[in-house]
């Protein structure tokens, strides 16, 4: 495992929320990260569907930390702005949250999101988020 990969996941291990949510880190590469969410009805609203919030969570934190696969080493992330729709109901079995950098510079990273739920053996998108995520000393 790389440095950022160790970075990543213990980082992610310590954030409160994810483990609330039952939230688990799939994947970490240069410039793209995976966290799968299951579905529970603690995470729904009144219509059954997983709640936009904790959708919004882990695409966020999927864009945050593949910002980081990209950030200087002496730098930590933050989100500074992003802008989610919601295309369908976030109805399925588990949720894969996929966070992707577009481009990144010194200060800044613009990433795209996207939440696809697993339902019948399929895979359909629920939710398309851009960020932009900013990089914060250490």
């Amino acid at each position: 495992m790389s440095d950022i990969q160790e970075r990543i996941t213990a980082s992610f291990n310590s954030q409160g929320l994810m483990a609330t949510l039952g939230a688990q880190l799939v994947s970490v590469a240069d410039g793209e990260v995976q966290i799968e969410l299951p579905f529970s009805t603690l995470l729904s609203q009144q219509h059954g569907y997983v709640h936009a919030g904790a959708i919004t969570s882990v695409v966020d934190s999927a864009c945050g930390y593949a910002a980081l696969t990209k950030a200087p080493l002496d730098s930590d992330v933050v989100t500074a702005e992003f802008k989610i729709n919601f295309v369908r109901p976030a109805i399925g079995e588990r949720f894969l949250a996929v966070g992707t950098v577009q481009t990144s510079g010194k200060l800044l990273a613009v990433c795209t999101g996207e939440v696809r739920a697993l339902s019948a053996g399929a895979w359909k998108v629920v939710a398309i988020m851009q960020a932009t995520i900013i990089n914060v000393r250490a």
